[in-house]
């Protein structure tokens, strides 16, 4: 990031005071996804740096796990088709009159859904500045579900309303093109992500783990962690498998994770161990227990489970999409396939089940890589770009 780490406790010197920051997005504790964790260690970093944060945000009916900061709850309904989320209906009386009260230096919005656009015709109004930050590809998530015809209008959408905004913030190289050649005229500034290296580590490993899951020391486990759903592309995971199986390539297929279509991978996968979601030394024990990590995820803005694996000491498998090709590095820490190639992802993953020496070699690359994400460093620059638009 271009810009200093701000590290200070006091207030910003242009207002005098400590800097108030409105948050609003669709998830933020009802689902422990890759989004809501972000955020949440967001907030967590500016309230440790003194900064008053207020989130908008949906919520269910219990916390999926301890937050920070203090969340005014708006109106929401369970998505369609995907009950496991809450679509936010915009922001009604209560909370806009608490946003208005709580006069923040920025607002940043997370998700550019109903309630997003709502805060961002307020701020507009107010002459609060905008930021958004991008998180998830909805248009890609389309194709999976018979909707491709509305890619352009949600394109389009999309692009208006962060050209609305003072600064757009994506977690990686890749996606700077990618909203360049959609057309986002917007001042684009990466905020990457980081990683807690000291929880995900190589010496996490435990053959007591292992066992307990009729693993062998020998058996080569590859790793799939993500929510369990189509535009994961799982269905291409299950293929890699099925022609694993086919060739007589020993390995033990692990997920992490789930979601609706878990009952499809048992079925489709046999054999396959499933973990479900896990979280914190759980988690990092099931990537540095497991020997290859498999993502062909083509929706992903970063790829935190990809870059959790390689400080874990894996050696990646993914797509040649946004986020894994900002992180991996083609040979040396792992390898690229094509979005789709099915062939290409198999053939990945097959020479490195029968190669011991390569799988070590590119684990060991992959954790050196790891070390370079620092998540005090994207946090911190994230805190300069709010103090330098606060200040302006």
């Amino acid at each position: 990031m271009d810009d200093a780490v701000a590290l200070s406790l006091g207030p910003v010197p242009a207002l005098g005071r400590r800097l108030r920051v409105a948050l609003v997005t669709g998830s933020y504790n009802y689902i422990a996804d890759g989004v809501a964790l972000t955020l949440n260690r967001m907030v967590a970093f500016m309230e440790s740096r003194g900064v008053e944060v207020l989130i908008f945000a949906p919520v269910g009916r219990r916390p999926a796990f301890a937050h920070a900061g203090e969340v005014v709850p708006v109106p929401s309904i369970a998505a369609p088709g995907r009950g496991e989320y809450r679509a936010a209906l915009g922001l009604p009386r209560g909370p806009r009159e608490r946003l208005l009260a709580f006069r923040p230096d920025i607002l940043h919005i997370a998700t550019p859904d109903l309630l997003g656009h709502a805060a961002q015709r307020l701020g507009r109004r107010m002459g609060w500045p905008i930021v958004a930050s991008y998180h998830t590809r909805f248009e890609t998530y389309l194709k999976y579900y018979g909707l491709v015809g509305l890619t352009p209008a949600l394109a389009g959408l999309v692009r208006a309303f962060y050209d609305r905004c003072r600064e757009v913030y994506v977690p990686s190289d890749s996606m700077i093109d990618v909203l360049r050649a959609d057309g986002v005229k917007a001042p684009i500034r990466l905020w990457p992500r980081g990683v807690d290296t000291g929880r995900f580590h190589p010496g996490a490993r435990s053959e007591a783990w292992r066992v307990a899951r009729g693993l062998g020391p020998d058996d080569v486990v590859i790793t799939f962690v993500s929510r369990l759903v189509k535009e994961k592309r799982v269905a291409e995971v299950a293929q890699v498998f099925a022609r694993l199986r086919a060739a007589g390539i020993p390995h033990r297929p692990l997920f992490v994770g789930d979601g609706p279509e878990r009952a499809f991978l048992e079925r489709e996968v046999p054999g396959a161990l499933f973990e479900g979601f896990l979280t914190g030394d759980d988690l990092a024990t099931a990537y540095a227990s497991s020997d290859i990590f498999l993502f062909p995820s083509d929706t992903e803005t970063f790829g935190n489970v990809t870059l959790e694996a390689m400080a874990s000491g894996l050696p990646t498998v993914c797509a040649n999409a946004t986020g894994s090709r900002s992180l991996v590095e083609a040979g040396v820490t792992g390898y690229l396939a094509e979005v789709g190639d099915s062939e290409g992802l198999y053939g990945a993953v097959a020479g490195l089940a029968g190669n011991a020496a390569r799988r070590r070699a590119m684990g060991e690359a992959a954790r050196a890589r790891s070390l370079r994400f620092s998540w005090d460093e994207a946090m911190g620059g994230l805190l300069a770009r709010y103090e330098a638009l606060a200040g302006a």
